[in-house]
């Protein structure tokens, strides 16, 4: 089986829970509490990006995190096509 059928078999997992508890009993069982936390993270940064109403340091200190997720998430940010983006701006930002 190849990597890529792994994450095939995995997304399939994560789209057949129903609801926020049963999406969060597969979570906590496939993720460590830090790999949870990183995700949380990386999120509550590209919102913080997309709403752009801090600089990148101030989202570093506000958030706890370091400049290279922020980094990371900007370089993701700038590389999706306009309406992978508008999609995501739309879902962090009513998620909120």
């Amino acid at each position: 089986m190849k990597e890529s059928d792994y994450w095939d078999k995995a997304l399939g997992l994560i789209v057949d829970q129903e609801g926020k508890d049963s999406a969060s009993s597969l979570f906590n069982l496939l993720l460590t509490v830090d790999e949870r936390d990183a995700i949380g993270a990386r999120l509550a940064v590209m919102r913080a990006l997309i709403q752009g109403e801090l600089t990148q340091r101030q989202i570093a200190e506000q958030l706890n995190v370091s400049i290279a997720t922020i980094t990371r998430c900007s370089n993701t940010l700038k590389n999706l096509q306009p309406m992978e983006r508008d999609k995501l701006q739309q879902q962090l930002l009513s998620a909120t």
